[in-house]
């Protein structure tokens, strides 16, 4: 039996909320022509591990426009208090059984590399996680940015604590190495149910941070660490970086 074979089915789904309160209609955002969303959903497509790839949103206006670019889209309710949440509503409305994989991909990273998901998809062929998300090597000057989020794992790679803190600190002064959480998640179907049935954990709450949830509770998290980059818009000033990357790829595919 090859690796392949010993694979579920996996399920890459982005949730598409129109009411950012930092970017309004951030999912609609024009970047070289084509909304914010069809570029996740596009490079998303190309990772070979996936088996589809949807849109969740709660908002007419992006389904719309999804259907119109030909991106598979389902409506979901508009109460989620998270983007967990609503993949986990277009999961169950997709038919995803227990055992299937579900990879939640943030609908603001518009240059995502498609290996990265390969990345994140790994550990379930490697060693049976149920959970599994994405980390990347920063600088200390980078991890001290609150708008980041700072990961410690042991070394087999679980892990350990998030926070927008700076983690690990270094006392005495000493180098230490830094990790950066990327937003990209996959959860075995029935531990996706598990983890939004638990609700909000208290260090979550405090936080704002979902994975501590998984922590708290006592559910090993495989953070895997990838080499590969990819930008997070936040704020509109975001899209400029974003743009920035999409012609440079565009000038080094034309000189190929």
């Amino acid at each position: 039996m090859t690796e392949t074979d010993k694979m579920p089915k996996v399920y890459g789904i982005i949730p598409a909320r129109y009411g950012s309160k930092r970017f309004p209609g951030k999912p609609l955002a024009d970047i070289l022509g084509k909304p914010m969303f069809w570029h996740v959903f596009s490079r998303a497509s190309k990772c070979p591990d996936l088996s589809e790839v949807f849109l969740a949103t709660d908002d007419h206006r992006i389904e719309a426009a999804a259907r119109e670019l030909e991106v598979p889209v389902v409506m979901t309710r508009d109460d989620h208090p998270s983007g967990t949440d609503r993949v986990l509503e277009a999961a169950e409305k997709i038919g995803a059984s227990d055992h299937e994989i579900v990879v939640n991909i943030q609908g603001d990273e518009p240059v995502l590399n498609p290996a990265m998901l390969s990345d994140l998809i790994r550990p379930f062929l490697l060693s049976g996680s149920r959970v599994a998300t994405l980390a990347q090597r920063i600088s200390r000057e980078e991890s001290e940015s609150p708008d980041r989020v700072n990961v410690v794992m042991s070394r087999e790679g679980k892990g350990l604590y998030f926070s927008r803190s700076l983690i690990p600190y270094s006392r005495d002064g000493k180098d230490a190495v830094f990790y950066e959480h990327v937003g990209l998640f996959a959860f075995r179907m029935d531990m996706l149910r598990e983890f939004v049935r638990m609700g909000p954990s208290p260090l979550e709450k405090t936080e704002n941070l979902e994975m501590l949830r998984l922590i708290e509770n006592d559910i090993p998290l495989h953070v895997e660490v990838t080499g590969h980059k990819s930008i997070s818009v936040d704020w509109p000033d975001d899209l400029h970086a974003v743009q920035a990357v999409m012609q440079k790829e565009k000038l080094q595919e034309a000189a190929v």
